[in-house]
């Protein structure tokens, strides 16, 4: 069962959240004593790299200005004069087309008070947004506490975090899930036939290289520590070559799709017996006689030289890692690497640092070839993953839900009688029994397997629904054999629908993917409008519409209470000649596709970036709440649904 979870790790990759965030603001306060009742409250603010926070003074019809309200409701001290804030930069602003002063990475802001006695603290609250050349944040509110010192005699040195509705939790989680994943992924490379038999190898380099046990330590130690340098170096390589969000583009990049999807099933069928994928042996005799000349830099080459030897194993999975984490943006690269390097470095490291411990090993055996044969399979059925991403942009229906999931249930299929000793593969040992692991794991795998063939008759597959292409997508959207007279819908068929308006199967919500033509239906009927601002190769979106939206009470508003408008950001249908027109984010370029339409009305609009995006608005196109994200509770979606409903009947 152990192996199982080592080796699934490398499938588990896309499942981290595909939605991106843009980073907040981080707010820090200090207090600067003026006299004894006098006081400065400093806000300063971290700026994320690339992105410009806005003065407190912009035109009207421009972005948010950043504002500042002190709570004095408790009378315990008078503001003197407005908030001062630094020079920043007046640029003309493409998005707004107006002059709008500006700051880059840091501005401080200042609020002189007289306080009262026995006050010691004073709460305010900011709102802000920030914008770089081609996305903005939503308005984002921050509370700030100032703490009051009378009794300090300088500049008063206590700091304190602020806190955000809209913090950064969300892109917090997934590095987490990064590092998770990716530790998780040391670990299965570490069960492989090139990694785990070098650990007896390494530990005999150390012993014969440390004269003392502290000596032993302190070698391992650095060993583990120049393995973590080396991933590290080349997560910071990629994320230094493509930039920290140049990659984000890339989840929703056909071609970017097609190549991981070649290279991956290039990684299985080596992982399966059929090669192996190896770096010149030239390169690993040099580093290995490097590794010969003892103390710090021999010990560098010996970790390099594991690297290199052991690529045959971990590079595969590496360049499954680091091409997921580089697609999510940012520092996840990284966050990547270390997470693997660790999960690699700490077995050899604790190995080396105590000897005695290599007894209560498994010895190497064929094992270890299952575990590389099991990360083949696995490796083959994520390549369909963005197989199916390619095919979903480009709405070429050649992968469709049913031939997607036939795929899948042969993969799976397949491992289980690997599993179960009924198929050899090279490299494999004479099976004369079966462990009860093996048997355990087989098991689970052909459970696994018996579960997706429903889905071949509509079965929604709630465990794997971020995985296959949606429901609609599909060659039976209502399920094989399944007639819809006499059902319940918004229409008896497909007959006589609005203008623009299609049924989104199995689920029949009228749905446009036009923004005109929906609005217009919407004003015609009297209902409002909820925007879904999608993506084809969105994970979270798919997994709204088939965990959250087919719930009975939410089901019932999106037929019933809303007209929706389903915008799809990676569309890349082309426009119509005469819809071809200038993108207002950046000057000369032309909007040539649907998706770089939608995308770009969601960035000026509604200042987000991020799918799925949801938003309720009127006829007169006035959002009637705050549009919100990924909202998986059921409860809390149709809370919001019901109150924007609510509002809009006033």
């Amino acid at each position: 069962m152990k192996k199982f979870l080592f080796a699934l790790v490398v499938l588990g990759l896309s499942i981290v959240g595909h939605a991106q965030m843009i980073d907040p603001v981080k707010w820090t306060t200090t207090v600067e004593k003026l006299s004894d009742s006098e006081f400065n409250l400093v806000s300063k603010a971290e700026i994320p790299s690339g992105f410009h926070l806005y003065s407190q003074d912009v035109p009207e019809g421009g972005p948010i200005p950043t504002s500042f309200i002190y709570d004095d409701s408790d009378g315990g001290f008078t503001s003197i004069g407005n908030t001062v804030e630094e020079e920043g930069h007046t640029v003309d602003d493409p998005v707004f087309e107006m002059a709008i002063k500006y700051f880059e990475k840091t501005a401080v802001f200042k609020q002189k008070v007289k306080v009262t006695d026995g006050v010691s603290t004073i709460n305010a609250f900011v709102e802000y947004m920030i914008c770089d050349d081609t996305r903005c944040s939503p308005p984002t509110e921050v509370a700030l506490e100032f703490k009051i010192k009378n009794d300090s005699v300088s500049i008063a040195n206590e700091t304190v975090e602020a806190s955000s509705s809209h913090a950064n939790s969300s892109s917090q989680k997934g590095l987490w899930g990064i590092f998770f994943i990716a530790f998780l992924s040391g670990f299965a490379a570490l069960l492989t036939p090139c990694v785990f038999p070098m650990i007896p190898m390494t530990v005999s380099f150390f012993t014969k290289q440390s004269k003392t046990k502290a000596a032993g330590i302190k070698n391992a130690i650095i060993y583990g520590i120049c393995i973590i340098v080396i991933y590290v170096l080349l997560g910071t390589a990629v994320t230094g070559i493509f930039g920290a969000d140049a990659l984000n583009a890339l989840a929703t990049n056909v071609w970017f799709n097609i190549i991981f999807f070649l290279l991956l099933v290039v990684f299985a069928v080596s992982f399966l017996g059929a090669f192996e994928i190896m770096l010149p042996n030239s390169w690993a005799n040099k580093v290995d006689s490097q590794a010969d000349r003892g103390g710090l830099i021999g010990i560098f080459f010996m970790a390099l030289a594991l690297a290199i030897v052991s690529f045959s194993c971990t590079g595969p999975i590496v360049g499954t890692l680091l091409v997921e984490a580089a697609s999510k943006g940012g520092l996840a690269p990284i966050i990547g690497m270390l997470g693997f390097s660790l999960a690699i470095a700490l077995p050899f490291a604790l190995f080396a640092a105590f000897p005695g411990w290599l007894n209560s090993l498994p010895k190497s055996g064929g094992w270890l070839n299952t575990v590389k044969v099991v990360l083949g399979f696995l490796e083959l059925a994520l390549a369909f993953k963005f197989l199916s991403q390619a095919d979903l942009v480009l709405q070429a229906h050649l992968l469709e839900r049913e031939v997607f999931l036939a795929i899948w249930i042969a993969i799976f299929g397949a491992l289980a009688f690997y599993l179960f000793g009924k198929i050899q593969l090279p490299h494999d040992s004479p099976l004369t029994h079966i462990s009860v692991g093996r048997l355990s794991l087989g098991l689970v795998v052909l459970s696994f397997t018996i579960y997706m063939i429903p889905g071949l008759w509509g079965a929604p597959l709630n465990l794997i629904s971020a995985f296959p292409p949606p429901l609609e997508y599909s060659e039976s959207p209502y399920g094989v054999g399944f007639s819809k007279m006499g059902t319940a819908s918004v229409l008896d068929s497909h007959e006589g629908l609005p203008d623009g308006a299609h049924l989104l199967a199995p689920y029949d919500i009228l749905a446009f993917n036009d923004y005109d033509k929906g609005l217009a239906y919407a004003k015609e009927v009297g209902k409002p409008v909820m925007i879904d601002f999608t993506g084809w190769a969105c994970v979270n979106c798919r997994k709204m519409e088939q965990n959250v939206w087919p719930k009975p009470e939410v089901l019932n508003i999106l037929k019933n209470e809303v007209v929706l408008i389903s915008l799809y950001v990676d569309d890349k249908r082309p426009l119509a000649a005469s819809e071809v027109t200038e993108s207002k984010l950046k000057p000369g370029k032309q909007l040539k596709y649907i998706g770089q339409k939608w995308s770009e009305l969601q960035t000026i609009k509604y200042k987000a970036n991020s799918q799925p995006f949801y938003v309720l608005m009127d006829h007169n196109e006035e959002n009637l709440l705050d549009p919100v994200g990924y909202t998986p509770d059921v409860e809390d979606y149709r809370t919001w649904l019901q109150t924007g409903i609510e509002k809009f009947k006033k």
